[in-house]
């Protein structure tokens, strides 16, 4: 059984890393930290993503998308977060699953004239820029415009804002599972782009560790420098199969989604925090500086390890769905 990705997805990967690393620009990352009345917009921006067709890889190809997989578009995700791109690639895909069915909306998503934000009660991610909100009532699926109240920003990138829903339009009813498999390919997705943050995290720690010098040897060179970010690095390859190994469950194996996404959601929350961490202290003292971009990781770290529910949260489901404890669809699930 071949584990590692195909030649389409690596080419995938190339490419979404050009276009990326063209577009994305963390010095708009942190000038949007400055303005948080107005946010300024991260790029490439909702535009730029639909654009390139690398925000709508899952939907289907009838209603304008890539008809790919969630595997096809966590690869991209992972190029998304190495250079902290905006917005977040877990939008689209929650809507391309919540609205699967619905040709009509899922082509506007194609083409860009839907822009939509995903309403799970709290703050929601990126909400800046989206004029329409896919939420759950009952077990309802509905879709309204809303008043964005922006937040001030941890991370500005996040577009995150307090969302007063207008009238809402129901988009699917007795939908409670295909909200919750929405939910787990979203995590799935934001441990794509947590793995990619957490990868340029260490890559630049190594990097400055072989430059900087420290009583005539690179600092790389000490034990306690090359134990931190081996650690790291070990736990951003562990987090790299995991991540892969979940969105592959998406189609291949839905049954295990739940456990992989669960499992996926938390170890990116610690990869990322161990790798951003890590990062600052190789630095030292300009490490803890706003003008270089290692809080700009520290600050992805610490927002997105609340975006989806929280870590602990995520493993208490890793536990419960191991021993079985949890009701209806989702047991039957793990069980299988």
């Amino acid at each position: 059984m071949d584990f590692d990705l195909s030649a389409e997805q690596r080419d995938l990967a190339a490419a979404a890393a050009d276009f990326l690393g063209a577009g994305a620009d963390l010095a708009a990352v942190r000038a949007a930290l400055d303005d948080i009345e107005t946010p300024l917009p991260v790029p490439p921006g909702r535009k730029g993503l639909v654009e390139s067709g690398f925000a709508t890889i899952t939907v289907p190809e009838a209603s304008g998308g890539g008809g790919g997989t969630v595997l096809d578009l966590a690869v991209v995700a992972e190029q998304a977060g190495r250079v902290l791109a905006g917005p977040s690639l877990v939008g689209y895909a929650r809507a391309a699953e919540l609205l699967s069915g619905d040709q009509a909306r899922l082509a506007a998503l194609a083409d860009g004239s839907l822009a939509v934000a995903v309403h799970d009660g709290g703050p929601v991610l990126d909400a800046v820029g989206a004029d329409q909100f896919l939420a759950r009532v009952g077990d309802d699926i509905v879709i309204a415009a809303g008043t964005v109240s922006p937040r001030a920003a941890i991370d500005a990138s996040r577009g995150l804002a307090d969302v007063a829903l207008g009238d809402a339009e129901v988009v699917l009813s007795d939908a409670a599972e295909r909200w919750r498999r929405a939910e787990q390919v979203g995590r799935v997705v934001l441990a794509a782009e947590g793995l990619g943050a957490a990868a340029r995290a260490v890559e630049l720690g190594v990097a400055y560790a072989k430059e900087r010098h420290a009583f005539g040897r690179p600092i790389g060179s000490y034990q306690a420098v090359k134990h931190a970010l081996v650690d790291a690095y070990v736990e951003v390859e562990q987090l790299r199969s995991l991540v892969w190994w979940a969105a592959w469950t998406a189609e291949e194996e839905p049954a295990a989604l739940p456990l992989a996404s669960a499992a996926a959601k938390a170890a990116a929350a610690s990869a990322l925090e161990r790798a951003a961490e890590t990062l600052i202290q190789v630095h030292g003292g300009i490490g803890f500086t706003w003008e270089h971009d290692a809080h700009l990781y520290w600050r992805r770290a610490k927002v997105d390890r609340l975006l989806l529910g929280d870590e602990a949260g995520a493993l208490d489901e890793v536990a419960r769905i191991a021993l079985g404890d949890l009701p209806g669809a989702e047991r039957a699930g793990a069980e299988r």
